[in-house]
């Protein structure tokens, strides 16, 4: 089993999980994860450079690897052969600190990690932790208490053969602040981003430069039954099966109905009229 994150390879969240998962015998669980804090990074990859790798000793003696590449990068090393004789099997995520609701995961680099399994083949799980103080977003801060999730982490995977998931779905866990009083199986909710643009400073030029803030200002939500953010916001363990297919099937037969023969021939006939004005017909 993989154990990556996008907080970075000494983030307490993945190392409460590390020594959770390191006591189950029939585990062997490798970590591959960020050098440092990776949030927001979603499904970034990198392509033009290669990665650093660092072996990191951990408390039991044990070998994890740190990258300065993204979460994504964590997984295609796991999966590319990074450490001999291992082939991840299922590919965990986090803890993450901090929530990932509704349409945080899009941009989450901890669901990043899990759909990157889910691309390769491999079963995965994204889990996320709250923080203390109840913030229903991805801004750390508050502190964190890590026992709940990592323990229902712990059995989860002890009857995840049980468990009815389709091939090529992932599970995104979140884990409420406190302890949590049920589990629901929910859908993605819909966030309210109250996002402004900042001035902060400015530069006189050559070049003429201005910073702003953009991001971050105490997002909301839609207060929906059902959701993983109404669920997380009464206290539940949301859990919310994922898959990566973005295909809109109903959008596939409705464009399918329509001419698109006249776009083609629409388009031909205004490339020819801007080949003979230049010069550059047949």
């Amino acid at each position: 089993m993989l154990l990556t994150n996008d907080d970075g390879i000494e983030a307490e969240g993945l190392r409460a999980l590390y020594r959770e998962l390191a006591h189950v015998a029939e585990l062997r669980v490798l970590v591959i994860a960020p050098d440092g804090n990776r949030s927001a990074m979603a499904r970034s990859i990198t392509t033009r450079r290669p990665l650093w790798v660092e072996e990191v000793a951990f408390e039991d003696g044990s070998t994890g690897y740190a990258t300065d590449g993204t979460p994504v990068d964590c997984v295609r090393l796991a999966s590319l052969g990074l450490v001999e004789g291992f082939a991840p099997e299922l590919v965990i995520s986090g803890v993450n600190h901090g929530a990932n609701l509704g349409d945080d995961i899009t941009y989450s680099g901890t669901v990043a990690a899990a759909l990157e399994g889910l691309v390769l083949g491999i079963p995965a799980i994204a889990v996320s932790q709250q923080q203390r103080g109840g913030a229903l977003d991805y801004r750390a801060g508050g502190g964190y208490d890590f026992s709940c999730a990592v323990a229902f982490i712990s059995v989860l995977l002890r009857r995840l053969a049980e468990i009815p998931l389709p091939e090529r779905t992932l599970l995104n866990v979140n884990v409420p602040a406190g302890t949590p009083s049920a589990v629901e199986v929910t859908r993605l909710g819909k966030r309210i981003y109250r996002d402004e643009l900042r001035m902060e400073s400015e530069e006189e030029g050559p070049p003429f430069r201005r910073r702003y803030w953009v991001y971050g200002h105490d997002p909301g939500y839609h207060e929906e039954p059902g959701t993983d953010l109404a669920a997380v916001a009464a206290g539940r363990i949301a859990l919310t099966p994922l898959h990566f297919d973005l295909t809109h099937e109903p959008g596939v037969e409705a464009l399918r109905a329509f001419d698109l023969g006249s776009l083609l021939r629409s388009a031909l006939a205004g490339a020819q009229g801007q080949r003979s004005a230049s010069g550059d017909g047949d």
